[in-house]
């Protein structure tokens, strides 16, 4: 089946409102305009020098996310043009890409990525570390960056039970800080969680953006 044909078929097995993020990284060029001469838009990258070089190379008119973790000596290479960043998990990592929307004139969208799984090799805010982060003065200082949502990686297991268990907490987590600190806010509706293995228990647990790479592109190629 096609690049073009597989995204066509997540799409048409998933409610109208949740984003699909097809997540190109390692993948070529090649693949990811086949998708796009299909009237795909969305992809999802997860290293910033590799994000800037496909937004210098292919048409203008994607819409790219930036999946991965962030460091802070790296968000300038994405700045002028990134539609959203998923994995924000500290107040210093949202102090530059706060400086950095100001020097490009602009207000970035972000998600706050929220620790959920039982590894220690994800990253992640507890649920006191965020409240923490919103309620400190730097945070509501910040004029250049826009809060629309909490991102979460389940653990790797074949155990559904404690995925499921976790994305129905950060769906608690997201109700909690909605209600608490964005409950005038229309633009924070957004719960990034779920890739190819568990987009669909996500759904369940009420995700509106999933990231899908290898279900679209094939098993990733780490050595290109």
């Amino acid at each position: 089946m096609s690049i073009a044909s597989k995204i066509e078929e997540i799409k048409n097995s998933i409610p109208k409102n949740v984003k699909l993020i097809a997540v190109s990284k390692t993948k070529p060029a090649e693949d990811i305009m086949e998708a796009y001469n299909s009237g795909y838009r969305i992809f999802g990258e997860n290293k910033p020098q590799e994000l800037k070089e496909k937004y210098n190379t292919l048409p203008k008119d994607i819409e790219w996310h930036m999946i991965g973790h962030l460091q802070t000596n790296k968000v300038k290479y994405i700045a002028p043009f990134v539609h959203l960043i998923h994995a924000v998990e500290s107040i210093k990592l949202l102090t530059t890409i706060n400086k950095e929307a100001e020097k490009n004139n602009r207000i970035i969208d972000v998600l706050l990525q929220i620790y959920i799984a039982k590894e220690e090799s994800k990253f992640g805010l507890s649920k006191e570390e965020l409240i923490t982060l919103l309620e400190s003065e730097e945070f509501n200082s910040h004029k250049n960056i826009r809060v629309v949502g909490l991102m979460g990686m389940a653990t790797f297991t074949n155990d559904s039970s404690i995925v499921r268990n976790e994305f129905k907490y950060l769906k608690q987590i997201f109700e909690f800080t909605k209600e608490k600190y964005f409950s005038n806010q229309d633009s924070f509706k957004e719960i990034s969680m779920g890739m190819s293995d568990d987009y669909k228990l996500a759904i369940e647990e009420g995700s509106t953006i999933i990231r899908v790479g290898s279900s679209i592109f094939g098993s990733r190629n780490y050595n290109s």
